[in-house]
C-alpha cells in the first residue's frame, strides 16, 4: 500500500477536459533535457521536456512548452488522478478546490497506460493545455491557471523529483 502511493507520487496528472479544437504545433520543439524515473528497483517512465528553441527559462518566455513521458509500466487511469492529487498536495501543503475540480475531470480525459505508451502535454502559446496520448488529442484544459500548476510536478522548485528535474531543464543526465 506504501509502494502504491508513494509510486503515484509522480506517475502524472489531471487536466479540466473542454472541445477546444487542437493547435498544431507551427515550430518543431527542440529537447531542452530527458531523464529517467524510477522508484525503488521499478522504471516507472522516461520524461522528455521540449521547447521551440531547446531552452527553458520560465513558463512564459518558452511556450510552447512540452513534457512527454513514455511509460515502462502499466499503470491505472485512477493511479493518475491520485498522484496528481498526491504531488499538488505535497507541493503546496494542502489541496483546493480546483484541484478537486480538475481531478474530477481526469476520469473523462484519461485512459489506462501500457508499457510504451505515451502521454503528453503541451502548454501552448495560447496559455491552454493540450493532452495527447500516442500522438493523438485527447482534449484541451481551458483553465488558465492549470498549465503552471501542472507542469511543476516536474519542473517546479518544490518538485517531489528534484534530479529528474534537473534532467529534464538539461542540468544532469540522470533522472532520478
Amino acid at each position: 500500500m506504501l509502494v502504491n502511493r508513494l509510486v503515484r507520487g509522480l506517475l502524472f496528472g489531471s487536466a479540466l477536459f473542454t472541445l477546444i479544437p487542437a493547435q498544431a504545433t507551427e515550430t518543431p520543439l527542440q529537447t531542452v533535457g530527458q531523464g529517467q524515473f524510477s522508484y525503488l528497483f521499478w522504471d516507472l517512465y522516461e520524461a522528455r521536456l521540449a521547447t521551440a528553441d531547446g531552452q527553458f527559462s520560465n513558463y512564459q518566455q518558452n511556450k510552447p512548452v512540452l513534457l512527454e513521458l513514455t511509460y515502462q509500466r502499466d499503470i491505472s487511469k485512477a493511479d493518475f488522478v491520485e498522484a496528481t492529487l498526491d504531488q499538488w498536495k505535497a507541493q503546496q501543503g494542502s489541496l483546493e478546490s480546483r484541484h478537486q475540480d480538475w481531478a474530477k475531470q481526469l476520469t473523462l480525459l484519461w485512459r489506462d497506460v501500457k508499457k510504451g505508451d505515451r502521454l503528453a502535454c503541451l502548454y501552448r502559446a495560447d496559455g491552454l493545455v493540450e493532452f495527447s496520448f500516442n500522438g493523438q488529442s485527447l482534449g484541451v484544459v481551458a483553465d488558465p491557471a492549470f498549465g503552471a500548476e501542472f507542469l511543476d510536478i516536474w519542473l517546479g522548485a518544490n518538485t517531489t523529483a528534484p534530479k529528474l528535474r534537473l534532467a529534464l531543464l538539461g542540468q544532469n543526465k540522470n533522472g532520478s
